[in-house]
């Protein structure tokens, strides 16, 4: 007995040993709350908890591109980490996920923390090693209370390459001294900025599209783990007193009680901290819980109390004066963010038993309480379905493929109106009976309803429409014959073929046609359709000949090599075609293949920039010269015979400006897109201009002028909600298309655009309108009434051809974002078919 208690003692002094030896941030960091922290600083300090303490346990989950790890680090009691697997498993098996439930191990909360989604934003970084840290701390008894039943999950960075980037920046340009005046280059950042990824983009946008590696790879986490609470924490400008919920309107109507009601109780519980310490803070303002992007609504779609913390901080630096004369400092917002933080853990652990009852509800119950109009999608068969399809499997949307034919009526999203259809077999089929019900409503929804229209985001991101195929929504959920997948067969390709026809129809096209081009490979394009025996090619359809490429060894065997990702590739073998559009004739142009400088730098809009290099580097993989717009007069551009301006505001001279407008007669091609138009708006020998006619021009400042007047005697109070008539968030317009030029080829009957701000011009004369908004036009999501009139008849993406070379119009951004994917087939027109 004696040795038995002996050993009980021994243990028990081993283990407060340990414990004793875990160091506070500041105690291990000697800057800590004085300087950014180096992410590997970071990543050390959670690897001294984690090797100190019993109550935390690491999972890297990651990389990111420049090959940082992306980590979690999951804090509860020694039994509950123990038990993790079967917690988790538990978790899942309550709402359909998993079968594998046991018994023996009791309902766990899951509270999951997520920091410094924007690089820039760095205070919560920092704070996350201060919430870590008083969760393991073991002289803090009452945080080991909550962690009884509650698992956190704590991200410290979800964007390490962002702040990294941030941080060795900041680190490079500070002093000794601090310098809180605004006028220090400390509260200057330069371009692109810390805020976004590798790839320049907001990672705050991405969570359902999952365009970005970090973004793939944590929601593959997520998916597994399923939290009831979400924490997204972030910083706006210095200047803004603290924010937390109730959130801002509009709020998503499939939003339930029990996520609003624990946004009222945190934040009633948070203000008691704030108010003890008389911290500023502010609720229900500008954030909102609608666009399904973000990670406070993506979470809350999926069952979460999902949420954003956000500290005065963005341009802050190391210290700065705010308007009202007192001094911020890192310390200052790390130590609001942990108290917040910290408020919500506390939270959640006291309402544990609500929280899982109201997650569970709201998984179990919207499969057959269906809270839209609609209970089944349908998506015609189509090649762009094979990214809609890897889209649902990220976000674990379950959908089949009909095996069977059957008539059916919906809601078509291209034309709004009901409408009779055949289901045939491999169409795309999405049920609502399933666990991620909301979730899939949200993003096939035709009309989402905006309570508000003061929104913080795009307001319509109907995937029909995104992806340019033909969709219904159905109101009853038919009993069909499906499948799970689409049969592809092997295709056995004979020793003498005449030409290798690859169809233009979705990314994946482009894709191949850059590997084509990068190995030399000869390339052809139809401009009309060219049936040869069985195959047909259509408008866009690539053909690589032999007699093109003499020089290509076992010509059959390397070019299946090159196209077999497009795996609706076919061969013909003959020139002869019986709608006498031969191979040899006019129909077939020969295909340049593009030599690219992209510009980027100050100025150019850096998030605009982002989704052209991605593109560029990722979804079609082609090489790219990037140049900043400030060497641009270095250049030699007669070696390029491509150029990009993204959104921006290009500071060129009159030499520069006519130096581009030679290149371009001479053969060159420019891209220009939103507010790069400007460089050739009104300008001697182009045809982009606001107003079709002097007429029209006069009017628009006769109305604007008259508007003025009348403005003089509204009221102030409503300015914002006067102004929203002339905006436009974010909508997706209704346009028309010129079928028989190349930028329209696999777009599909129409293309919807989305729109992100109220530039317009009217339909262009002496240019190709390729897109354009007709009159009377359709649309989706938030258009003010003043400019909702103006957008009938203006062009969207247009072309001016100068003698041999032309200028590419795109007062849309058709890669916003890198999801909107009939947009990437659009800008693979643009790069690689028109010439």
């Amino acid at each position: 007995m004696k040795k038995t208690v002996f050993s009980f003692y021994l243990m028990l002094t081993l283990v407060l040993s340990v414990h004793s030896q875990v160091q506070s941030p500041s105690q291990f960091l000697p800057n800590y709350g004085k300087q950014i922290t180096y992410y590997h600083q970071a990543e050390n300090y959670f690897k001294h908890l984690t090797e100190k303490s019993t109550l935390i346990k690491h999972q890297k989950y990651g990389v990111t591109p420049e090959q940082r790890d992306l980590n979690v680090y999951f804090i509860s009691s020694p039994e509950n980490l123990a038990n993790l697997e079967q917690i988790r498993n538990n978790n899942l098996a309550a709402i359909g996920l998993s079968e594998n439930k046991s018994q023996m191990i009791g309902d766990k909360l899951i509270v999951w923390l997520s920091f410094n989604v924007h690089g820039n934003e760095f205070a919560g970084t920092e704070s996350a090693m201060t919430v870590a840290y008083e969760l393991v701390n073991p002289s803090n008894t009452e945080t080991k209370k909550w962690l009884e039943n509650t698992i956190v999950i704590l991200d410290p960075c979800i964007n390490p390459d962002g702040y990294s980037r941030y941080g060795n920046w900041l680190r490079e340009i500070s002093g000794k001294k601090t310098h809180p005046e605004l006028s220090d280059r400390e509260h200057m950042e330069v371009w692109p900025g810390g805020r976004y990824n590798h790839y320049i983009f907001d990672l705050n946008r991405d969570w359902a599209w999952q365009t970005q590696p970090e973004t793939q790879q944590r929601i593959a986490l997520y998916n597994q783990w399923m939290p009831q609470v979400h924490t997204d924490v972030h910083e706006m400008g210095y200047d803004s007193p603290y924010f937390f919920p109730p959130s801002a309107e509009p709020l998503h109507e499939y939003i339930e009680k029990y996520q609003k009601d624990f946004h009222y109780t945190l934040g009633k519980n948070i203000s008691k901290k704030f108010d003890a310490q008389n911290w500023m803070y502010n609720t229900g303002e500008r954030f909102d819980l609608f666009y399904p992007s973000y990670g406070d609504t993506y979470p809350t779609y999926n069952g979460a109390v999902g949420m954003t913390l956000e500290q005065g901080g963005i341009g802050a630096g190391r210290e700065v004066v705010m308007s009202n004369g007192i001094n911020l400092t890192i310390k200052d917002r790390l130590t609001h963010h942990a108290t917040a933080v910290l408020t919500v853990v506390e939270s959640a652990a006291s309402q544990a038993d609500v929280l899982l009852k109201g997650f569970r509800g709201f998984m179990n119950n919207s499969r057959k309480t269906v809270k839209g109009n609609y209970k089944m999608y349908v998506m015609k068969n189509n090649p762009k379905l094979v990214q809609m399809a890897d889209l649902l499997k990220k976000n674990n949307v379950e959908f089949s493929y009909a095996d069977a034919s059957q008539k059916a009526s919906g809601f078509n999203y291209n034309t709004k109106t009901e409408k009779g259809f055949t289901i045939e077999p491999n169409d795309l089929i999405v049920k609502v009976d399933q666990q991620k019900a909301v979730f899939a409503q949200v993003l096939f929804e035709p009309n989402q309803k905006l309570n508000d229209s003061l929104s913080y985001d795009i307001t319509s991101w109907a995937l029909p429409l995104a992806y340019g195929v033909e969709g219904y929504a159905v109101k009853n959920s038919l009993v069909i014959k499906t499948k799970a997948s689409i049969e592809v067969l092997e295709k056995t390709i004979p020793q003498n073929v005449y030409a290798f026809h690859i169809p233009w129809n979705n990314r994946i096209s482009a894709q191949v046609l850059s590997l084509l081009h990068q190995n030399n490979i000869k390339v052809r394009s139809a401009m009309k359709k060219a049936v040869f025996g069985d195959t047909t090619v259509e408008p866009g359809g690539l053909l690589v000949t032999k007699t093109d490429n003499p020089k290509v060894v076992d010509f059959e065997k390397t070019i299946t090599e090159l196209v077999k990702i497009k795996t609706d590739f076919n061969y013909i073998l003959t020139g002869f075609s019986s709608n006498s559009k031969d191979v040899g004739g006019e129909n077939f142009n020969l295909l340049k293949a593009p030599k690219i400088v992209l510009l980027s730098g100050k100025g150019v809009g850096s998030t605009e920039f982002g989704s052209v290099w991605y593109y560029l580097e990722e979804t079609v993989g082609y090489p790219v010269s990037v140049v900043d717009a400030d060497n641009f007069k270095r250049i030699k551009l007669y070696n390029y015979n491509t150029l990009i301006l993204p959104d921006g505001y290009y500071n060129f001279s009159e030499d520069q400006q006519k130096q581009i407008g030679e290149w371009v007669k001479n053969g060159g091609k420019v891209i220009a897109m939103n507010s790069a138009l400007s460089l050739f708006e009104g300008k001697e020998g182009y045809a982009l201009s606001p107003f079709a006619t002097d007429e029209d021009k006069l009017s628009s400042e006769k109305e604007a002028s008259e508007n003025e007047l009348k403005e003089r005697f509204l009221d102030f109070q409503d300015t914002e909600r006067r102004y929203i008539s002339k905006s436009i968030p974010g909508a997706i317009i209704e346009n028309l298309l010129n079928k028989t030029h190349p930028m329209s080829f696999g777009l599909g009957d129409k293309y919807f655009s989305l729109k992100t701000d109220d530039r317009h011009y009217s339909l262009l004369k002496k240019a190709t309108n390729v897109v354009y908004v007709p009159k009377d036009y359709k649309s989706y999501g938030f258009v003010g009434n003043e400019i909702k009139k103006k957008l009938n008849n203006t062009v969207s993406f247009a072309v001016d051809k100068k003698e041999n070379g032309e200028v590419i119009y795109m007062v849309d951004n058709p890669l916003f974002r890198g999801f909107w994917e009939n947009g990437n087939l659009l800008f693979s027109n643009a790069l690689f078919l028109v010439d």
